[in-house]
């Protein structure tokens, strides 16, 4: 089986990147930035989704340290905090007895008669159906939704950083588009770090 691969992080203060990596060695880096002057407020940007990552600084590198580790050990191993409600069904609150089956979440899920007898009578039963059909929707689209991911990505970075810059417009729509000599047209005078972070999330987008 194969694993995802670690989450990634860029940090800027104003249009210079300072560091990339793992969060807590992005976090340490803007620290001692932080530390021997700087004034200007950091970004740390989530380089999968671009949303903006809040970290607190205050204490010591290790007080800093310890408040991530505590923040990574309250989530979930797919990244969800344990609290959090993230799915529309209600997970039930009683096991049944007998052997547990490693990995199967029981969620309530509502549907017509006519869909539940459908599903009754598919070969292994009703949940091992629905498995199917999701597996399936999700290999089918798996493609597009990289792509859809990847530019929601890119445009998200391109808004918070490179929005008053000259081309930024066109650039967004080149994106959108599919059009990657154009992007990279019109992102050739953004700052260097800005334009070269840009144009990496954007390859992702033009596959």
């Amino acid at each position: 089986m194969s694993q995802s691969l670690p989450a990634q992080y860029t940090a800027f203060v104003g249009s210079r990147r300072i560091s990339a990596g793992p969060l807590h060695d992005v976090a340490l880096a803007v620290k001692r930035v932080i530390e021997q002057g700087e004034q200007r407020p950091p970004v740390i940007f989530d380089d999968a989704s671009s949303q903006v990552v809040d970290v607190d600084f205050r204490g010591t590198e290790s007080d800093v340290a310890a408040r991530l580790s505590a923040s990574e050990g309250s989530e979930s191993p797919d990244g969800q905090d344990r609290d959090a409600d993230v799915s529309p069904y209600r997970e039930t609150q009683t096991r049944s007895r007998g052997r547990p089956k490693l990995g199967v979440v029981a969620r309530e899920v509502t549907l017509l008669p006519r869909h539940w007898d459908w599903l009754a009578a598919q070969p292994g039963g009703a949940s091992a159906a629905v498995r199917r059909l999701v597996d399936a929707a999700r290999q089918g689209t798996a493609g597009a939704d990289r792509i859809r991911q990847a530019k929601e990505s890119a445009y998200r970075f391109m808004s918070a950083m490179a929005g008053n810059e000259a081309g930024f417009e066109e650039a967004t729509r080149a994106l959108f588009a599919g059009n990657a000599p154009r992007f990279l047209e019109m992102t050739e005078t953004w700052p260097p770090d800005v334009r070269e972070h840009a144009r990496t999330l954007g390859a992702r987008a033009f596959g």
